[in-house]
């Protein structure tokens, strides 16, 4: 099987210090810490909250991917918003390495499978089902990958301190949103997933492939859990306090790792 044909080979003929050397420039030095979620409108409304200064800019076919500096409480941290999808963010995350970053926090929003988990909840994945295909090309073949090896006792521990309830849990990656069947959800159900997102497996294997660190964890959004689904706070469009919150819980964690 194709998924099968894992290579560790860390040099390909195109790599992302190719691409990167040759059209980036980074104004100033690079925060060797970036925090990065997938919002638009939750991201732009951290970058001015910060007072974000444009450093850098990424390509693709699609246009400028904005990289922006901030200081929070003290530290640099840099700001990114990513591609919706794995192969986008974790290219993204390459290139992101390639200009300095060591440390990745990412936060998004996930579906859920249980009806009984709250909208606007927190979930920490530690383990990803790697239903998508760049996971593959950097790690060995296997049905799932450790999510948050390191960090996620820290991470319980901050909140705590803001007294967030969260669940710790196995999710479900897959880059076929509109293939989320019914079979397929009670199949990864039946697998001990609780959410589902696209790119938690991907990013997990392309910085470990890299040797870097990230952090990962979700606020809950719409339910496949019921007679038909409920898109509750999916839009970006709602619930701007609690996406803030989000952010805000990110930045403290830039701070702590």
């Amino acid at each position: 099987m194709i998924t099968n044909d894992f290579d560790k080979t860390k040099e390909a003929i195109i790599n992302p210090w190719d691409i990167v050397c040759k059209e980036v420039r980074v104004k100033g030095e690079m925060p060797k810490i970036a925090v990065c979620c997938f919002e638009g409108k939750t991201f732009y409304r951290l970058v001015e909250l910060l007072n974000g200064e444009l450093i850098a800019v990424t390509k693709n076919a699609n246009g400028d991917e904005p990289i922006y500096k901030v200081t929070y409480k003290g530290k640099e941290i840099a700001l990114v918003m990513l591609d919706v999808g794995a192969s986008g963010a974790g290219g993204q995350l390459e290139e992101l390495f390639v200009l300095g970053v060591e440390k990745v926090i990412v936060y998004g929003s996930c579906g859920v499978l249980y009806e009984d988990i709250d909208d606007c909840s927190i979930i920490i994945p530690n383990s990803a089902v790697r239903d998508e295909g760049l996971s593959y090309h950097y790690a060995p073949p296997s049905d799932e990958i450790e999510v948050n090896p390191k960090y996620i006792p820290d991470f319980i521990a901050l909140l705590d301190e803001f007294k967030v309830g969260y669940k710790v849990g196995k999710t479900w990656t897959t880059d076929a949103f509109y293939r989320e069947t019914r079979a397929k959800m009670e199949k990864r159900k039946e697998q001990g997933c609780i959410c589902v997102e696209m790119e938690c497996s991907a990013l997990a294997a392309v910085t470990a492939f890299r040797e870097k660190e990230l952090f990962q964890f979700f606020y809950t959004a719409d339910c496949l859990d019921g007679t038909k689904w409920d898109e509750r706070s999916l839009s970006d469009e709602v619930k701007f306090d609690e996406k803030d919150f989000f952010s805000k819980l990110a930045m403290e964690f830039a701070l702590r790792i």
